[in-house]
């Protein structure tokens, strides 16, 4: 069967024929057979240089033997315990001593439920109401956030959701993204604010990269108004560097939530703080988490082989950055759009210059970029389906898939 036979059925039984909004490319999506490395092999027999790795986990490629003979290794042990088991605290120990921001984690089930818990942990501690976000910052699909949220609801055009309750909404503030006066300014005026939760890189709408000194002022501002400081590393964390963005820009958030990379292509999610913080997380104090996947074997098994093979090859961060200043520079030889990389992340904005915001995200030209993206994909090479989501290497990507890259930058913009 052909992509467009499976899609044909899909749209007769799921919603869209897609589970997640942003894989609803028209007028179908190919249904991918295998992946391995950083290639995609569709259904339709065409095989792909994969530069959305699963948008972001997968920082080791697809099916890294390593990762797999680690859950082979889970899996014959079982998969499910319903019970503590001792990776988990090993796993707790590596995360912990990896941030900065972290003397205790809680597990969860993905990126989504990390953040869901972690300003729930936020209101808890605080006995504060309200929350601030970046405008555009997307933070999972739970109501709290679902408030001009990136990725998909931005490419939709949908930034506010049918079916979140407006007294919900109500008690989520924003402020544009870069900008530390906004913050200080709301905060001197809204005095029943719990935490900022801020995607240190804004990565479902990039890469917008922060401007110098200004994750540093957030500090700062928040630290003054008593108000905790909330980092969503969900697709940093362990993608700019061991210790994720704080520990490359050197700024220590009270809360952080991580997801993608640590569960090395399994579901996962987990929120970490300040010890006075987490203590308040049941059963220890009053905010309640739960969940019956909550540290999951095969996922830690997977995570903790990645994390391990990422401290073991430190080498790998450097080396991507080259790869995508190589693409970068293909790019730049084209005189098209606003190229923006971060190690492995990057992105050409259709753009006469770099966004510092959502706004100015959203002046790209998404009719350019679908004409550009047709192109690419037609040439072998997978990007994510969006002018707002961020591009990603994997330490499988060779440099002859990079000139390979380039290549199809070059010609699909000339």
């Amino acid at each position: 069967m052909k992509s467009s036979d499976y899609f044909a059925r899909a749209r007769t039984l799921m919603p869209g024929g897609v589970s997640s909004p942003v894989r609803a490319i028209t007028p179908y999506p190919f249904y991918t057979r295998r992946a391995g490395g950083s290639r995609l092999f569709t259904v339709d027999c065409q095989e792909l240089v994969d530069c959305c790795m699963a948008y972001g986990p997968l920082l080791l490629g697809h099916a890294h033997p390593e990762v797999r003979s680690a859950i082979a290794r889970q899996a014959e042990e079982g998969w499910l315990y319903g019970t503590p088991a001792p990776i988990e605290v090993e796993f707790a120990e590596t995360l912990c001593r990896d941030h900065r921001g972290m003397d205790m984690v809680r597990f969860v089930s993905s990126g989504s439920e990390a953040t869901m818990a972690a300003i729930r942990v936020a209101r808890g501690f605080s006995g504060k109401k309200d929350i601030v976000k970046v405008e555009g910052g997307f933070h999972g699909a739970h109501d709290a956030v679902l408030v001009k949220a990136g990725s998909g609801a931005t490419t939709l055009g949908i930034p506010d959701s049918a079916g979140v309750l407006p007294d919900v909404a109500s008690h989520t503030l924003q402020v544009p993204y870069n900008d530390p006066e906004a913050l200080e300014d709301l905060l001197s005026r809204r005095k029943d604010v719990a935490a900022f939760i801020i995607e240190p890189v804004m990565g479902n709408i990039g890469p917008v990269l922060p401007d110098d000194g200004y994750l540093q002022g957030v500090r700062e501002i928040t630290r003054a108004h008593d108000v905790l400081l909330i980092f969503d590393e969900v697709i940093c964390g362990y993608r700019v560097g061991i210790g994720g963005a704080q520990e490359h820009w050197g700024v220590v958030p009270d809360i952080t939530t991580l997801g993608k990379v640590i569960g090395g292509g399994l579901p996962i999610g987990a929120f970490g703080g300040r010890k006075e913080i987490m203590e308040m997380v049941a059963p220890q104090g009053p905010v309640y988490n739960a969940g019956t996947f909550s540290g999951n074997p095969l996922s830690l098994a997977a995570g903790m082989a990645t994390v391990r093979w990422i401290h073991d090859h430190p080498g790998l961060y450097r080396d991507l950055e080259e790869k995508t200043r190589a693409i970068g520079d293909a790019v730049s030889g084209t005189g098209r759009g606003s190229f923006v990389r971060l190690g492995s992340m990057f992105k050409l904005f259709f753009l006469d210059s770099e966004p510092r915001d959502y706004r100015q995200a959203k002046e790209c030209d998404t009719a350019a970029f679908r004409n550009f993206w047709e192109k690419m994909l037609a040439s072998g090479i997978f990007l994510p389906p969006s002018q707002f989501e961020t591009n990603f290497l994997s330490t499988a990507h060779t440099w002859a898939d990079v000139e390979t890259i380039c290549m199809a930058y070059r010609q699909c913009l000339s």
